[in-house]
């Protein structure tokens, strides 16, 4: 039987696109979300204010949640930045920001929670990218942080064994504020097929109210037209 509700769920990246669409969805179900970000989010949500390119701040912040909350049921790292352009072209400090946001402050929350959810049996989903598996030109700070989410949640899932469910999510493009502000080469086309966050949200939710000893070790999300991906 699958979970009634999915408990506790921190999410990185709440206040808007793919985590907010999260968020609601978990509310929905009956659970409850806990977000981190950069902003407040929507509606009455508990959350903390944090630099996610900080990791001893996310680190902080999500324990300040776990205290409040009284334990984590599962985490989504929801949270995601970009820098485009050519390596050099791209000044050093956004590049490296781009890692630290997507890759290293996704594994700092999880660190912070899990001695939580191994009491509770819990389950992590990681948000990747299509480029994480595919890499393309003006894009080697995303492809290096998603690669690095692909290879940390394979490597994670071998390292929790039974202890904690972990999923691995490659969702496609999404209609979201992800691609406001960049140039328009690096922008969707307008008639681009982009998914709704609230569809890709639904298969994260799907992930977290499986039962103990049923995994979904890699799930992808996109439209039919998606062009990066396979």
């Amino acid at each position: 039987m699958s979970r009634s509700d999915p408990g506790n769920v921190l999410i990185t990246g709440g206040a808007a696109g793919l985590g907010a669409a999260t968020a609601s969805a978990v509310a929905n179900a009956g659970g409850r979300p806990l977000v981190l970000d950069l902003r407040a989010p929507a509606d009455d949500i508990d959350h903390e204010l944090v630099d996610l390119a900080d990791p001893r701040a996310a680190e902080a912040a999500a324990q300040l949640l776990i205290d409040r909350s009284g334990g984590i049921d599962a985490v989504v790292t929801a949270a995601g930045t970009d820098a485009c352009g050519r390596l050099q072209d791209v000044d050093a400090e956004s590049w490296e920001r781009v890692v630290k946001v997507n890759l290293l402050g996704s594994v700092a929350v999880i660190r912070a929670c899990m001695a939580s959810l191994v009491e509770r049996h819990g389950r992590v989903v990681t948000v990747a990218s299509t480029l994480g598996w595919r890499a393309l030109p003006d894009a080697t700070a995303y492809c290096a942080s998603k690669f690095g989410v692909v290879g940390f949640t394979r490597a994670l899932a071998l390292e929790a064994g039974e202890s904690i469910g972990v999923t691995l999510l490659v969702p496609g493009g999404m209609r979201t504020t992800f691609f406001d502000g960049r140039p328009e080469r690096y922008k969707p086309p307008p008639d681009a097929d982009l998914l709704a966050p609230a569809e890709v949200a639904a298969a994260v939710l799907f992930a977290l109210t499986r039962p103990a000893g049923v995994e979904l070790r890699e799930l992808v999300v996109s439209s039919p037209t998606e062009p990066s991906w396979p």
